[in-house]
């Protein structure tokens, strides 16, 4: 479905060995820079250049609305989807704040809200809905096999023309009452987990609530026989039309060989079905923060992803990306920026 290499087969060894010197021969003991050394390499590595940059960071928030909200799963109606793109259009989120704080591009895309949207004129907003909300997947699969493909290509688009226009760093965001139960669902599914293991708090319902939410899950995993499904299928049968806009756009920027700036629980869900598609994929991702979701956890140690933050979040809407961008940017300012020993003059451990 999408070309992805893995990074360490479009460069040679020569050049692997010469971006871990470079790291290794600042003027700091190896290592103490933590993360930020790990990132510094990534970056190199997906660029293929000992002098990586980013140009024109962006972050893109995919909205739809859940039928699965209709069996009292959410804490908030689901007319809140449509208001909170609103706010994202009025520049009212927090997103809004830290984008703008960081000089980060925000685009918003309705992949399927239940609302019209077609009086909105901005330059930040893509209004392309596959539908007007996904089905009630307790009762019928949350998509079509045809909505599910045309919103994984409608999210390969948006980020076809956002690296057009120079952006070689991308995260994404998410909005959707209901859509932490599409993401549990995901997440059960693909990883052989109960609804109780995967299921959370979200928006902040009840532990009754969460409950119902786990029952909800695992009904639908029975009644779709998704444990021995592949990804798409898990995705069509109960997964949201952003997540599916989010599998697209983040196998395309892979693709592209974009870093990819994964933000909470369900971006996560997302990552973990474009990497269920494509064993390089997460290879090209940074995951930038572990949610306050419960289960987000268990879902990084699944995929192996070591995140950047841990500050208690769990606002969604590509909020995490944003906040832990410019430690992205710090680490791309030691490697180009930091003396070596010998430039500084100073003598490192082997002398």
């Amino acid at each position: 479905m999408f070309d992805i290499v893995a990074p360490l087969d479009k460069v040679s060894q020569e050049f692997v060995d010469a971006l871990q010197e470079k790291i290794d021969l600042k003027t700091k003991p190896q290592g103490s820079l933590g993360l930020l050394e790990s990132v510094a390499f990534k970056v190199g590595l997906l660029q293929q250049t000992l002098t990586p940059n980013f140009n024109h960071p962006s972050v893109v928030i995919f909205a739809a609305d859940h039928g699965v909200a209709e069996e009292g799963v959410s804490l908030f109606p689901q007319v809140v989807t449509e208001q909170m793109v609103l706010n994202f259009l009025q520049g009212g989120a927090a997103i809004n704040c830290f984008s703008k704080q960081h000089n980060i591009d925000l685009k918003i895309v309705n992949a399927g809200v239940k609302a019209n949207f077609e009086h909105i004129q901005a330059d930040n907003f893509i209004n392309q809905p596959i539908t007007l909300g996904t089905e009630n997947f307790a009762q019928h699969a949350a998509m079509t096999d045809q909505q599910c493909e045309a919103a994984i290509a409608q999210g390969a688009e948006v980020v076809l023309q956002q690296h057009k226009a120079g952006c070689n760093v991308i995260g994404f965001g998410e909005m959707g009452i209901a859509n932490t139960t599409s993401a549990a669902a995901i997440m059960s599914a693909l990883l052989s987990l109960s609804g109780q293991q995967c299921a959370g708090k979200g928006t902040g319902i009840t532990d009754q609530t969460v409950l119902l939410k786990a029952q909800v899950i695992d009904q639908a995993i029975q009644k779709y026989q998704l444990h021995d499904a592949n990804a798409l299928t898990v995705l069509q049968k109960v997964g949201g039309l952003e997540i599916a806009m989010m599998v697209g756009a983040m196998l395309k920027a892979a693709e592209l060989s974009m870093l990819v700036l994964v933000d909470g629980f369900i971006a996560s869900s997302a990552a973990l079905v474009a990497s269920e598609i494509n064993e390089n994929f997460l290879q090209y991702t940074q995951f930038c923060h572990q949610s306050d979701e419960q289960a987000h956890k268990l879902l990084l140690t699944n995929m192996q992803a070591t995140p950047l933050l841990n500050l208690g979040m769990r606002l969604g809407e590509g909020s995490g990306v944003a906040v832990a961008y410019p430690l992205l940017v710090s680490a791309l300012a030691f490697l180009n920026e930091m003396a070596s020993f010998n430039d500084a003059g100073v003598s490192d451990s082997s002398q």
